[in-house]
C-alpha cells in the first residue's frame, strides 16, 4: 500500500459510502473484519461480525440511494491501527415516502489488513434529551 494510512483510511470511508449509497451490501460488509464490533443507530444493542444480512434488510426499507456524509472527520492512525471521529449526516427517502435527513455521532476504529483497512469496530449515536422525556435529538445539526 502506497500513502499515508490516513489517506487509506479515508479511501476505506469514501469506499463505504459509496457501496451504501448504492446498496451493495456485499461491498460495505468487505470492508468489516469478521469479528468487528459494532454498535450502531438501529437495534439490537451490538452486532458482531459483517452483517450483511441485517444490511440487505435495512437496504429495502429506503427508495432509491441512501447518502451519507462524514463531516469534521478526524484520523488518527500509526501503522497499524486507526481511530476516526466525525459528525455524519444521512439523507434519503424511506419506502413509505418518509425523507430523513439526521445528524449523528460516529466513531470507527480500523486495523490493517494483508489487503487494506477493515473496520474491526463502530459505534454510532445520537444524544438524547436529559429533560426526562429520554427522547432521541434527531433534530441537532452543527
Amino acid at each position: 500500500m502506497t500513502g499515508s494510512p490516513q489517506d487509506a483510511i479515508r479511501s476505506t470511508i469514501d469506499a463505504v459510502t459509496r457501496a451504501i449509497a448504492a446498496k451493495d451490501a456485499p461491498a460495505v460488509a468487505a470492508h468489516y473484519d469478521a469479528a468487528a464490533v459494532q454498535f450502531s443507530l438501529a437495534p439490537p444493542l451490538r452486532v458482531i461480525g459483517r452483517d450483511e444480512a441485517g444490511l440487505k434488510e435495512w437496504f429495502t426499507t429506503w427508495q432509491g440511494p441512501i447518502w451519507i456524509e462524514f463531516h469534521d472527520l478526524a484520523v488518527t492512525a500509526n501503522d497499524d491501527l486507526a481511530l476516526c471521529t466525525s459528525l455524519n449526516r444521512m439523507r434519503g427517502t424511506k419506502t413509505d415516502g418518509a425523507e430523513v435527513d439526521v445528524w449523528y455521532r460516529g466513531t470507527l476504529g480500523l486495523r490493517r489488513a494483508d489487503d487494506g483497512w477493515r473496520i474491526v469496530h463502530e459505534h454510532t449515536s445520537v444524544p438524547f434529551y436529559m429533560d426526562g422525556s429520554v427522547k432521541a435529538a434527531v433534530d441537532l445539526k452543527p
